[in-house]
């Protein structure tokens, strides 16, 4: 019997021991980082694999490494020339500092979504609505930039910005595709005026060679009757080029 108590009283503290010991067990992923606190002080980082921390004495904050796409809610943004527009983005960042994430910031996911959009409404408000519609590339690296040195200090780095979708006023939409509709018509006069052109170009050309060599002339009205009569039952009446100029008609060729 007094086998028993003492086997039963040494297994006590074991159990104590070994409950304190797994009540320090922590087990750190590939992707994550490990902020470890010792009675409130920052004392370092722990990387992945089984980690052991004291109890009651140390604290780990585990962060994820990983790159996180947060969605910028849409904006109401007031552009350079004055049109109100709705625009929403995505940015993409991740923690490079586990240790600046935790301890200069309160929370590193909400302080860096609420930057960017005010940093949002910043850039798109200086520029104007056709630059928002035709830069958008250089708009993101815009906003990418000044996110990314906002947020250096608390350890966090962001990769892209893109501005996914603008919502335009039904007025606007209709003054763009009036715009639009302007701008076809003038590239399409201006392309017919360019045919009409040429056209005279080669006209004024083919009338210089006609004249240095009236025989050309005369195998041009030939091959002109043979156009006209190849079509139907037309008849034809030919006229000499000689009776023509001998009337007056026709102007006197160089040769």
């Amino acid at each position: 019997m007094t086998d028993f108590f003492g086997l039963f009283g040494l297994l006590i503290p074991l159990a104590i021991l070994l409950l304190v010991f797994l009540s320090g067990v922590r087990i750190v992923n590939e992707y994550q980082s490990g902020v470890v606190f010792r009675l409130g002080r920052f004392v370092g980082l722990k990387r992945a694999g089984f980690r052991w921390l004291i109890p009651l004495v140390e604290r780990m904050v585990i962060i994820d490494m990983r790159t996180v796409a947060r969605d910028v809610p849409p904006q109401d943004v007031i552009t350079r020339d004055n049109v109100s527009v709705k625009v929403n983005a995505v940015v993409y960042f991740r923690v490079i500092h586990a240790d600046k994430a935790v301890l200069q910031v309160e929370d590193f996911l909400y302080a860096t979504s609420q930057l960017a959009q005010t940093t949002l409404r910043a850039i798109l408000g200086q520029v104007e609505l056709d630059q928002l519609l035709s830069e958008r590339e250089r708009i993101n690296r815009d906003i990418q930039k000044v996110l990314d040195a906002h947020t250096d200090p608390w350890g966090i780095k962001v990769s892209n910005v893109e501005v996914k979708h603008i919502d335009l006023p039904v007025e606007m939409q209709r003054a763009i595709a009036r715009q639009a509709e302007a701008e076809r018509e003038r590239r399409a006069k201006i392309i017919a005026a360019e045919g009409e052109h040429q056209a005279a170009e080669k006209l004024s050309l083919a009338a210089e060679v006609l004249d240095r060599n009236p025989i050309t002339l005369q195998l041009r009205y030939l091959q002109t009757l043979v156009e006209i009569t190849g079509g139907g039952n037309q008849t034809i009446i030919p006229i000499p080029l000689d009776l023509l100029r001998t009337l007056g008609l026709h102007p006197k060729g160089s040769g």
